[in-house]
């Protein structure tokens, strides 16, 4: 199994990492979790064709872990895919998919259709590529032994009092070869995170601000409810007892400031403790 960070940023553009999105290969799968800005960039970059995925996950819907889908999905159309691709993610992910071609992409799919024909050469909606799912708890199963498992997570619904409708996360973890994966999304502590990340080799996990950055009854109220910083990371990867902790999804800052927030991170951490960047691979084991 192998973990390869193609973006690892957050909403506020940072020159130095594109939006949230973590590609797993396992058992020969490609499979995409978020779909950050510059996505299909990044999966280039990283050697692999934007057609040849197998699978894409959606943890939320802000914008930063789903700017760079419609992208990606009319870049694989556009590059010849046609083979069905699954997509799964909370309630609306079907929504948005659908906004996607019947209104955002309309026009040129529209144009791109009647192009071919022109050529005499038939070209199918992009619809027709994609199999979307809505989904907030259960169990995914892929080819040749890959599980995924889907639970509820933490990302400000109960301090915001949004309903299911209104507002919800998953996180997700990938099972193969008897080797585990937790991707948390931006999660805190609570619901079914526990679950997925209990002992776990690899918690790929949120860590928007140091402990430094916690300053304020924002940056608490934010750190307890909404998105995890550095110290609710660790305290959730050492309760689950992961082997390696990736601090992920992280605000702009100095590359002494991310070697000071992992040093802190080290130090009452029992397991490893990774600074994910850009395009960082990681082999697991």
């Amino acid at each position: 199994m192998r973990i390869t960070f193609l973006g690892t940023g957050g909403p506020r553009p940072d020159p130095t990492r594109q939006g949230p999105a973590t590609l797993v290969e396992a058992a020969g799968l490609r499979l995409l979790f978020d779909a950050g800005r510059g996505v299909s960039t990044q999966l280039v970059r990283s050697g692999i064709d934007v057609v040849d995925l197998d699978a894409v996950f959606i943890t939320h819907h802000h914008f930063d872990h789903i700017g760079g889908l419609g992208d990606l999905l009319m870049a694989m159309w556009n590059n010849g895919r046609t083979e069905p691709l699954p997509i799964h993610g909370p309630p609306g992910t079907v929504e948005i998919v659908d906004a996607l071609f019947s209104h955002v992409y309309a026009r040129d799919i529209t144009f791109r259709i009647v192009e071919e024909w022109a050529l005499s050469r038939k070209l199918e909606s992009p619809a027709s590529m994609v199999e979307v799912r809505d989904i907030i708890a259960g169990d995914v199963t892929l080819q040749r032994g890959v599980r995924v498992m889907v639970g509820e997570v933490e990302h400000g619904a109960t301090a915001l009092d949004l309903s299911a409708d209104e507002w919800s996360a998953i996180g997700f973890r990938v099972t193969a070869d008897g080797h585990s994966v937790a991707i948390s999304g931006d999660a805190v502590s609570g619901r079914d995170l526990g679950l997925l990340a209990a002992d776990a080799d690899v918690l790929v996990m949120c860590a928007y601000l140091s402990e430094e950055e916690i300053a304020s009854p924002y940056e608490e109220f934010l750190t307890t409810n909404v998105l995890a910083g550095v110290p609710q990371a660790v305290a959730i990867a050492d309760e689950a007892r992961v082997g390696t902790l990736v601090l992920t999804h992280v605000r702009e800052k100095s590359d002494e400031a991310v070697a000071e927030m992992v040093a802190r991170a080290g130090g009452s951490f029992p397991g490893t403790v990774i600074p994910a960047h850009d395009l960082l691979t990681l082999q697991v084991p």
